[in-house]
């Protein structure tokens, strides 16, 4: 049998987004420098705006100086899908991965994260889904959206990567239009539950559902990040 894969798993807190992305650059090169085992970076982020690759300016409904105004972000940036909102209270998590050490291709990364993301629904009690037609996390009836992906790879390595939403202030996702179409819905799981959780136990059992689904063994041992509920 060949030896387990090894995941570091790094907790950066409250972290601003271009912060955050430079770090994920940093990691990227170093995992190819063979300097770092692949790496899942777990964060929250000030209220912040991303548009990815395909991301048009249709889908803000108001331009960069009235978001300052309203003390949010925007950065364009090189990841793979539409528009999002990131704010305190959505676990964001960067997952620096070689996919050729894996032997699998980013449509089975982006399965194994909405995966994730499903088993920590599912940990207090909702019933999540992925949509093949629309990635990311889902509940039904009516139909909103939990959870995001969006990756980026380059020469074999991957950043960028999931936003649950946990506690975070819905009202951002005004600003925008998710994912570029029209009408959908967004909701978290403090929502649909109708009670906050604690971002600390969500932690938890995100990082433990990577390991598991991607079948990792820990380089180092995952400490339960300290976090307001």
């Amino acid at each position: 049998m060949s030896a387990p894969r090894r995941l570091e798993i790094r907790h950066l807190g409250l972290c601003p987004y271009l912060e955050a992305l430079a770090e994920q650059r940093r990691c990227v090169e170093a995992r190819r420098a063979g300097q770092l085992p692949d790496t899942l970076l777990l964060l929250e982020h000030p209220p912040t705006i991303t548009l990815g690759r395909r991301g048009v300016t249709p889908s803000l409904k108001h331009d960069e100086a009235a978001l300052a105004a309203r003390g949010v972000g925007l950065v364009q940036t090189e990841r793979g899908g539409d528009v999002t909102y990131h704010g305190p209270g959505q676990w964001v998590g960067y997952v620096i991965m070689d996919l050729r050490a894996w032997g699998r291709g980013p449509r089975a990364l982006v399965e194994g994260l909405e995966e994730v993301m499903r088993r920590a629904a599912l940990s207090v009690g909702l019933v999540a889904h992925a949509d093949a037609a629309r990635p990311g996390l889902w509940l039904d009836d009516p139909p909103r959206k939990l959870g995001a992906v969006g990756l980026r790879v380059t020469q074999g390595i991957t950043f960028h990567g999931f936003a649950l939403n946990v506690n975070v202030d819905l009202t951002g996702f005004d600003l925008i239009v998710p994912c570029g179409i029209e009408g959908v819905a967004t909701t978290s799981l403090a929502q649909a539950l109708g009670r906050p959780l604690s971002m600390s136990e969500i932690a938890n059992t995100l990082a433990s559902s990577f390991t598991d689904v991607f079948d990792y063994a820990l380089a180092e041992p995952w400490l339960n990040p300290r976090a307001s509920p």
